[in-house]
């Protein structure tokens, strides 16, 4: 009698499928989230420690995305995120700061390398340091929703627009530092 052997993929080497999906909610604090693909099935957890392989501690509900997945013994998985497109702006609210602004302008302000000082998602707002500026600068958490995040932690990297509003210096848009660095603009 022979014996067969047979080959256990590991979590590792089991099949990944590339889907497109939208984020249904993702909470930094507890660590995950789901993503619902656009061809129907299982909700798929999204775990913060394959949003951070890509760059990003946190991920705007409603964003689309596009990640690798597997089958796992707890279901489907997210493994790797290739893409990340905000939410529709009609599903955000603007700031009254930026409607008297010219979009255009705002839009192509440079990016501008930052820390986050801190961000309180429940007052909806927080302060990041740009470097080699004194003064903060002020990141609502519209714009972050508009810019695909949901939260920032502190001293975590950046990229900003910024432009001096009425009450000081404020982001327009925030992008995490290591996409910014592999943006194609």
């Amino acid at each position: 009698m022979s014996l067969r052997r047979v080959k256990v993929l590991s979590e590792n080497e089991k099949e990944t499928v590339r889907i497109v999906g939208q984020v249904k909610w993702f909470d930094p604090v507890k660590g995950f989230g789901f993503v619902v693909s656009e061809s129907g099935g299982p909700d798929i957890l999204l775990h913060a420690n394959v949003l951070r392989n890509f760059g990003q501690s946190s991920v705007a509900d409603a964003a689309r995305v596009e990640i690798g997945i597997q089958e796992t013994s707890r279901g489907v998985q997210a493994v790797e995120v290739y893409r990340i497109d905000v939410p529709d702006a009609a599903a955000t609210a603007g700031l009254a700061d930026f409607v008297d602004l010219d979009p255009d302008e705002m839009a192509n302000a440079p990016l501008e390398p930052a820390r986050v000082k801190w961000f309180d998602k429940g007052k909806g707002f927080g302060f990041a340091n740009v470097f080699g500026r004194g003064e903060d600068v002020f990141v609502h958490i519209e714009v972050l929703r508009q810019s695909g995040l949901s939260d920032l932690q502190p001293g975590e990297a950046l990229a900003l627009r910024v432009i001096d509003g009425k009450r000081g210096r404020m982001a327009t848009e925030v992008m995490a530092w290591e996409s910014a660095v592999t943006r194609d603009d």
